[in-house]
């Protein structure tokens, strides 16, 4: 699948950035424009993300397989590949799977292991019971959204995916229907088998629950080559919550 990105730079150093679920390329400009001093950097669309095509699959292999072919496609050479959350799991999976085609890993506030996915499968059966069709404004949406979710920062996440289609009606960017039916498959790491020994760059949030001291173990038991480092004054969308201390902490590891 050819997917969808946002290339910021002309260096000859390619930095890759996966984003979480829900998210998009859009969600990385400030930082995107930040890293393209240094590096050539795509900002990617998953596949059943913002302007990515849609698949009724959705699973690590896939998605797996569509960076090897973004990768071939703009004949990058040994990328550094940095994911959140979801992208992070995503960016595991390619370092376990073609760890000769990057020179780097970074991985922001999640571990190699498996993941329950109540919350989210909550969230698109949420936005899946909204009547789009019966919305002028974006903001009658998030009225409606705020008598679930009283956190705006999230509602502006999710609505960030919102868009008019070609009959000017609202309609999400993210492939709903097929996030519902195969959200699960993301639960699981079972592809982290044996040991990575790719420089690894483990990030984690101050305030987040996604890596624990417990899962600090399994991080160092099966990357062998990687560091640790916590971004504080920061929950899971660290990237958003504190930028300077998160664009410095990249840049130290990838400037080694």
């Amino acid at each position: 699948m050819r997917l969808y990105s946002k290339i910021y730079g002309d260096k000859n150093k390619d930095l890759i950035i996966l984003h979480g679920l829900f998210g998009m390329s859009d969600n990385w400009n400030t930082l995107g424009k930040q890293f393209s001093k240094n590096y050539r950097v795509h900002l990617i669309d998953l596949r059943n993300h913002g302007r990515s095509p849609h698949s009724q699959e959705f699973n690590y292999d896939v998605m797996c397989s569509d960076i090897l072919e973004y990768i071939q496609i703009n004949d990058i050479n040994k990328p550094i590949l940095l994911g959140h959350s979801l992208g992070g799991k995503v960016a595991m999976k390619f370092a376990f799977t073609y760890k000769d085609k990057i020179e780097k890993l970074i991985v922001a506030d999640i571990a190699p292991r498996r993941y329950d996915t109540d919350f989210a499968e909550k969230v698109l059966q949420t936005l899946y019971r909204l009547p789009l069709e019966n919305f002028e404004k974006r903001e009658e949406i998030d009225e409606t959204l705020s008598s679930i979710y009283s956190d705006r920062g999230m509602r502006l996440f999710l609505m960030k995916n919102l868009f008019r289609n070609e009959n000017k009606a609202f309609d999400w960017r993210f492939n709903l229907n097929v996030l519902l039916d195969n959200v699960t498959n993301i639960q699981e790491a079972d592809f982290i088998k044996g040991i990575c020994d790719t420089p690894t760059l483990f990030m984690k949030g101050g305030g987040s629950s996604y890596i624990t001291s417990e899962d600090e173990v399994i991080i160092k038991k099966h990357f062998s080559n990687c560091s640790i480092v916590t971004i504080e004054d920061a929950g899971h969308w660290l990237h958003a919550e504190n930028p300077e201390e998160f664009y410095d902490e990249v840049m130290r590891f990838c400037l080694i």
